[in-house]
């Protein structure tokens, strides 16, 4: 498992009766998750005194209960600063999860720099959401391309950048639909050295487009070996869907990426330690590509 076992501003204390109970710097939140289906005692005093707790309904969706929570606020990475909100459904604007990755993807970007100086890594960042990825991968020295459908994103990924002292690094910021992007640049001839898909199990466009991961991911995965370098340095795959596991991250990514290019996939699902019972929280998966010249 691809654990996130670095952090010092975040930690899940308990999990229990499908909930989290989550440090989140100075605040504490409870929120559902799906993965949580044991009733176990919940022990830790901060059950009875969140800061906030997201209450699921039967009926779908669900809303936030404040008792002592800022509008925003914002917790450290390593160098990375990420502004915090509760918002929509049960989220905060952050998968701290993903911590794992990044600290992947920043070896192999800080590795390939120093065996080339001033070589320009360019990196792909598709379905980016909020930017942790961007700004993990700019930090390191790379260039990014930051695509994502919804501007609210991509401005509150902006202002991630900002916090991190990273407003001039050589990131793109666009609005755009991950697919035809792609297509574009396909024309284009355009080409990255990396790539970085967080694609959701559904969503639209912004001009309507209807996205369901089963049914796309696959062709967007063909699509994309048309702007990779000849030479890639990673391509990295996260999946939150049930259907979408490890075994099927690896299948497609060897099918696509080694079948081409050569080099290797790992495949596993990731995690957060729970600090409470010394267990770990699964968070979904992610599939590694790696080149034939970056093991």
């Amino acid at each position: 498992m691809y654990l996130a076992s670095n952090w010092q501003d975040y930690e899940v204390l308990d999990t229990s009766g499908g909930e989290k109970l989550e440090r989140w710097g100075d605040y504490v939140l409870i929120r559902p998750d799906p993965q949580v289906i044991w009733d176990t005692p919940k022990l830790h005093p901060m059950w009875k005194h969140p800061n906030a707790h997201y209450h699921r309904s039967n009926k779908g969706g669900g809303e936030w209960e404040f008792f002592d929570l800022p509008d925003e606020w914002s917790i450290r990475y390593n160098d990375l600063t990420f502004c915090l909100k509760p918002f929509a459904f049960k989220h905060t604007g952050l998968f701290p999860e993903q911590a794992a990755n990044w600290d992947w993807f920043s070896t192999i970007i800080k590795e390939a720099i120093a065996k080339e100086p001033g070589r320009t890594i360019n990196v792909l960042n598709l379905f980016a959401y909020t930017g942790g990825a961007t700004i993990a991968a700019a930090a390191a020295g790379a260039k990014v391309t930051h695509v994502d459908a919804a501007k609210g994103m991509v401005g509150w990924a902006k202002e991630n950048a900002r916090a991190s002292a990273l407003e001039d690094a050589p990131v793109r910021w666009l609005v755009d639909d991950c697919v035809r992007f792609v297509e574009r640049e396909m024309r284009r001839g355009s080409r990255y050295d990396a790539i970085i898909m967080d694609p959701p199990s559904y969503g639209r466009g912004p001009k309507g487009e209807i996205w369901k991961l089963e049914d796309c991911i696959f062709p967007l995965l063909e699509k994309t070996t048309q702007i990779l370098a000849d030479r890639p340095l990673f391509v990295l795959l996260n999946s939150y869907t049930t259907g979408l596991q490890p075994a099927v991250l690896s299948y497609m990514m060897n099918t696509v990426y080694v079948s081409r290019f050569g080099g290797t996939v790992i495949a596993d699902e990731v995690g957060l330690p729970v600090k409470g019972t010394n267990l770990v929280l699964p968070c979904g998966a992610s599939g590694r590509y790696t080149g034939g010249d970056n093991k």
